[in-house]
């Protein structure tokens, strides 16, 4: 009987120094990844600007082939929705434009909603870099409340999502090169 009441209170003392540690950690998460893509802003602009081409380089849409997609609006304008469900590596969701800037810069919601709830805000951006070509920078910005901000002292979430949007900017450079 006295192990089990040790046993207990261990378990007891690591949940309460994990809530402590995670009071301290930080909560914000911010992902900003580049590439140089051979082809003009304006080339590169009209084609990211459909959200229905990202599944031809977004690393998530080639996680599943035979996620569900439904389209609310006019793509490539403010208020299109792209909305996904698939496998559990994708979940479901959705992804929204909410601003345009003509040639410069995309504004999007994420609203996660499996395999847990969760928003975040993303963005594209487009300089001309000379010589026909164009910086493309893709970023992503979210908040990991407490306490599931504990989870990132066992992995880096930015290096995960940024991996995954440096995956898409390459498969982009592909697609628009080739």
């Amino acid at each position: 009987m006295r192990i089990i009441k040790l046993f207990l209170l261990g378990i007891v003392c690591l949940i309460v120094l994990m809530l402590i540690i995670a009071a301290f950690m930080k909560k914000d998460m911010n992902v900003t990844k580049e590439v140089i893509i051979n082809k003009s802003k304006q080339e590169v602009f009209a084609y990211v600007k459909l959200l229905k081409n990202q599944d031809n380089y977004s690393k998530w849409g080639s996680m599943d082939p035979n996620m569900k997609k439904t389209y609310t609006g006019t793509d490539g304008t403010v208020g299109f929705i792209s909305a996904w469900e698939g496998n559990n590596d994708v979940g479901a969701g959705e992804q929204e434009i909410l601003k345009i800037d003509e040639g410069n810069r995309i504004d999007f919601a994420l609203r996660f909603i499996k395999p847990f709830k969760s928003n975040a805000d993303a963005f594209m951006t487009f300089e001309d870099a000379g010589n026909n070509q164009t910086k493309v920078k893709w970023g992503f910005k979210s908040k990991m409340p407490y306490p599931m901000n504990v989870m990132c002292l066992f992995m880096n979430m930015e290096e995960m999502v940024g991996k995954d949007f440096q995956t898409g900017l390459d498969n982009l450079k592909k697609v628009l090169e080739k």
